[in-house]
């Protein structure tokens, strides 16, 4: 018998993780043709249902040139917000804006809108229909990873029911309590920040004109993402007990707590869906490989939403990944060796750790009524809005437009 080292491998990779990161690595390895399976512990109609997730996504501009990339941002024509401006202010409840006010134009980086604003009912089943007609990808839901181990030059899953699945290479997409990480030994540090976002749509009586705006109040950030039509939605984010004393308010209640908080710069508003929460926190692995296994997305890092940055930062995960294991496939390599898994994280990890660690910085800095630290940022954002060079530093930097991007996220196929 054949060593198993020596035995063909079922698929070149195995993605562990059926939400967007991981349908997103698939379609991008199949583009540049790879074999992939995605074992997704959801059952499909799960993801297809329109109140399966009431986020909404602040996709930068790098992030919507790989998706134009990939063939899929066409789809998206008419379902999502350009982002034309973001205004961030210091404020209380009820008392408005603080006189300091940090504006950004996205006619300053003369590259068009700064990103877009996608809502996850729309970009989650667009991913699943492109997977679902891409040959060289297995989607596999209602599917849970019970085992894992490495063998020779493979990687051995074992699924629910019993069937065992083999690669070269297995990734980890599947969240902040990511089992693929914890199976290969990668630890996490990370704490809650006692904080809960309370997600909704809300209809407005005045139109935003492509302006996201985020207020720092005390408690947390309130930040209003403009969606198409006279729609914005908001990722409110409050102590963990008021959150989880507002949330069980009836609408008109809620509604009355977030009044004061929202202000009355749209007119009239009202609610336009269900209303969600979610816990926050900072997670952050110790490294983003180990033994045929490489984690992408939430499952290596998941970070506060005050940056909006969140899914932009698994967008760069994936655009790298995808980059080094087709570049090592071309070149002959096996895409599972060590020394091709390095070149990922030595790409990743110093961005991921930066943005985990500058949201943690901004959320302890702005989420307090310390009259001291009000100060402070309230003059560093009037200094910020006073320099334009500086101001368009933050803008291309917010966009994606910085450091050492991946073909993908330039736009341009792998």
């Amino acid at each position: 018998m054949a060593h198993i080292g020596a035995m063909d491998a079922d698929h070149d990779i195995l993605i562990v993780g059926g939400g967007l990161a991981g349908p997103l690595l698939a379609l991008a390895l199949a583009r540049a043709g790879l074999r992939s399976a995605v074992i997704d512990a959801e059952p499909s109609e799960t993801f297809t249902d329109p109140e399966f997730d009431g986020r909404a996504y602040a996709l930068a501009l790098s992030s919507v040139r790989m998706l134009d990339a990939l063939g899929l941002w066409d789809a998206l024509e008419g379902k999502t917000q350009p982002i034309l401006g973001i205004t961030a202010s210091d404020g209380r409840p009820g008392e408005g804006a603080a006189p300091w006010a940090l504006h950004f134009d996205a006619a300053e980086i003369e590259d068009g809108p700064m990103g877009h604003i996608v809502e996850d009912r729309v970009l989650r089943p667009l991913l699943l229909e492109a997977i679902g007609a891409e040959e060289r990808v297995t989607h596999m839901p209602s599917t849970r990873v019970t085992a894992q181990s490495t063998e020779g030059s493979l990687a051995r899953l074992t699924l629910s029911g019993g069937k065992e699945l083999t690669g070269r290479l297995v990734v980890g997409a599947d969240g902040r309590s990511s089992g693929t990480a914890e199976r290969a030994g990668i630890r996490r540090t990370g704490w809650g920040y006692d904080q809960t976002a309370l997600v909704a749509a809300i209809a407005h009586e005045l139109p935003h004109e492509g302006v996201a705006h985020q207020f720092f109040m005390p408690s947390g950030p309130l930040a209003i993402l403009p969606l198409p039509g006279n729609r914005s939605s908001i990722v409110w984010s409050e102590t963990a007990e008021d959150a989880a004393r507002i949330a069980d308010l009836p609408d008109e209640a809620f509604l009355d707590h977030l009044r004061p908080r929202f202000g009355d710069f749209r007119g009239e508003i009202a609610l336009a869906g269900k209303r969600y929460g979610y816990p926050l926190g900072l997670s952050l692995t110790d490294r983003m490989v180990a033994p045929r296994v490489a984690l992408v997305g939430d499952a290596a890092h998941g970070i506060h939403p005050i940056a909006g940055q969140g899914l932009n930062l698994g967008f760069r995960d994936v655009a790298a990944l995808a980059e080094v294991l087709t570049d090592a496939r071309r070149r002959g390599e096996d895409i599972g060796a060590p020394d091709v898994l390095a070149r990922y994280q030595s790409w990743r990890r110093f961005d991921t750790a930066a943005l985990a660690i500058a949201t943690d910085g901004f959320n302890r800095l702005f989420s307090n009524d310390n009259p001291l630290l009000r100060v402070v940022r309230d003059v560093g954002m009037g200094l910020v809005n006073a320099a334009p060079p500086l101001r368009r530093g933050f803008m291309r930097e917010a966009a994606g437009l910085t450091g050492d991007l991946p073909r993908l996220l330039q736009g341009r196929p792998l």
